[in-house]
């Protein structure tokens, strides 16, 4: 009973041994796994390095690109029609622009007629304002 009892005890030892190696085993595989898609992602965010000579000649193929892009647009323009002028273009070329809001106000007969006896008697007025001890703060209050 005791010999078993010992070689029982060993056995589970020798087992829970094995089971603990092979728990750490994968623990230590999911671990390399996962710092291997760290460095997998790095990698794809960290981009190409950017030095004088690169950005030079991005510069060039991207203003390359940018011409060639206005030179479709004016061709698309040209093609539609006039092309549309800017409104600083229109008062460079046509100075008759300058006034004529002026000139359809005038036309159209919008003159303003001001009532001036409304403003007859505005120095009757008893404004707050004069006194010295006005507080626009206490417009409300009637402590007189």
């Amino acid at each position: 009973m005791v010999m078993i009892f010992t070689l029982v005890t060993a056995v589970q030892e020798k087992l829970n041994e094995i089971v603990d190696e092979m728990k750490n085993r994968r623990e230590e595989e999911q671990r390399e796994r996962e710092r291997e898609a760290e460095e997998a992602e790095k990698v794809a965010f960290q981009g190409t390095v950017v030095t004088i000579e690169n950005f030079l000649a991005w510069k060039a193929n991207f203003e390359l690109d940018m011409a060639e892009l206005r030179r479709k647009k004016l061709k698309e323009d040209e093609q539609a029609g006039k092309p549309k002028l800017t409104g600083k273009q229109l008062f460079e070329r046509d100075h008759n622009l300058d006034t004529s809001d002026i000139q359809f106000l005038e036309d159209a007969g919008n003159n303003v007629e001001v009532d001036e006896s409304l403003f007859q008697d505005i120095d009757d007025l008893d404004l707050d304002e004069d006194d010295p001890d006005f507080d626009p703060l206490e417009i409300g209050s009637d402590e007189d």
